[in-house]
């Protein structure tokens, strides 16, 4: 299998998420034109004006960074200037680890609500329960912050403390409880058994602990269900934005024995570079059935593609998100780092999902339910203003909603695998077989 080091990563604007490619990228700039310099002077000009004139003294640094991201954002919604601070988040995101207390948490009535404290993590330790309410932390008040801001407060140093104020259904006045910090690994993987015959894998995110934590889930799966009794698994990249294109790379090999993966195409015809996978599949050749919708982008669209067009899987659900460009990250020093498109990515049959997405072999929809109709609304890439014309893109355009039920019960996509798995419902793209796969797609 493949198992090569990279450090590019891709991912989707989803909302306020955004995931990107990181790629150290060493080409030297070509030295712009008279004319363009003369703009430059016009630019150095104007800056003066503002500096000196402005009715009130502006902050030199947030124009300078704004001039920035005005001109990256102008090319696409995926070219960005990252400040030190950004840049860093950034990082973090992709390594799946933070100084942290280890708790998931939502927003309600103004204040931070604990969904459940992770297991063996400095929160559960210190007592801290699923309904908690966090109304101050370090003695500050938590309303009138927003989420983020109150979830970078509890972020910090590994060994540092930190006091959260919970009010607790049932207590007689508010907890003051100290936690310590130390190291959070965000699961990238979570699993399951389902109905005792299905193995159900999804994938949160593509960070550098997803491939590992897929192949602990399957090993496990396998551990929990004799290979005889086990039908097959339901790998979900739903609600994905993304992330690092070599575990997009990784996670699609687990499943195959051969082919290309992906392919990505620059500005010039050497830019170009192939990834295939190799012998090794770690379910032993066991059927496939791929979950997405409109939430699923860029790296989950590499591996559904990959899946589908070597038919190694069948796509369910809905179409998704339509991203199909990779952006590299140029550090910029103490400064921070530039994001960059810089290529697009083709799947294994030679076609751009750019402003298309992945069209699934079943169409499944998922109703909304009451309470969120007409408060979803379907987006996708080519949605986006500003965005690269995909070279297949269409009026008919990318995305779909994206929605998952909370409660399996609900989840007609799912249980719609689930009944292809037992045989309930039958189609004729379940299950698919590698050995029909095109030549061109093995071999290319």
């Amino acid at each position: 299998m493949i198992r090569r080091a990279s450090l590019v990563i891709v991912g989707a604007l989803l909302g306020a998420t955004a995931m990107s490619v990181i790629y150290s990228a060493g080409v030297p700039a070509q030295a712009a034109g008279p004319s363009t310099y003369r703009e430059l002077s016009i630019f150095g000009d104007v800056f003066e004006r503002v500096r000196a004139q402005y009715v009130t003294p502006p902050d030199e640094e947030k124009l300078v960074e704004n001039a920035i991201n005005g001109m990256l954002t102008s090319l696409d919604p995926h070219s960005s200037f990252m400040n030190a601070k950004d840049a860093e988040d950034m990082r973090t995101q992709t390594r799946g680890e933070f100084g942290g207390l280890g708790i998931e948490v939502t927003m309600e009535n103004e204040l931070v609500k604990v969904i459940a404290p992770i297991d063996d993590t400095p929160a559960s330790k210190a007592g801290i329960l699923a309904g908690d309410f966090i109304s101050e932390i370090d003695g500050a008040p938590v309303r009138g912050l927003k989420l983020e801001e109150a979830v970078e407060k509890m972020r910090g140093g590994v060994n540092t403390p930190i006091k959260l104020t919970i009010i607790r259904q049932g207590a007689d006045k508010p907890l003051d409880i100290t936690v310590v910090r130390d190291i959070i690994a965000v699961r990238a993987v979570k699993s399951r058994v389902e109905g005792g015959d299905v193995g159900y894998v999804r994938v949160i995110s593509f960070t550098e602990k997803t491939y590992d934590d897929l192949e602990k889930a399957i090993k496990k799966i396998k551990a929990d269900v004799p290979a005889d009794k086990l039908k097959g698994y339901v790998l979900d990249l739903r609600l994905n934005p993304g992330g690092l294109l070599d575990q997009a790379i990784n996670v699609s090999d687990a499943f195959l024995e051969r082919g290309e993966v992906v392919s990505t195409r620059g500005r010039n015809a050497e830019e170009t570079r192939r990834f295939n996978a190799g012998p090794g599949d770690l379910t032993d050749g066991k059927p496939v059935i791929v979950l997405v919708n409109g939430g699923s982008a860029s790296a989950s669209e590499i591996v559904a593609g990959a899946l589908q067009d070597l038919r190694r899987a069948t796509v369910l659900g809905t179409r998704s998100f339509g991203k199909g460009s990779v952006q590299t990250i140029i550090p910029l020093g103490d400064a921070g780092a530039l994001r960059l498109t810089t290529a697009l990515y083709y799947t294994p049959s030679g076609k751009s999902i750019q402003g298309t997405g992945i069209q699934p072999d079943i169409k499944v929809d998922q109703p909304l339910p009451p309470e969120l109709q007409g408060k979803v609304r379907a987006e996708g890439e080519s949605s986006l203003r500003g965005h690269i014309q995909g070279a297949a893109e269409t009026d008919e355009g990318s995305g779909s909603a994206a929605y998952v039920p909370p409660e399996a019960k609900d989840d007609i996509q799912l249980n719609y695998a689930l009944d292809l798995f037992r045989g309930v419902k039958k189609d004729s793209s379940f299950p698919p077989s590698p050995d029909k796969a095109a030549a061109a797609t093995i071999k290319k």
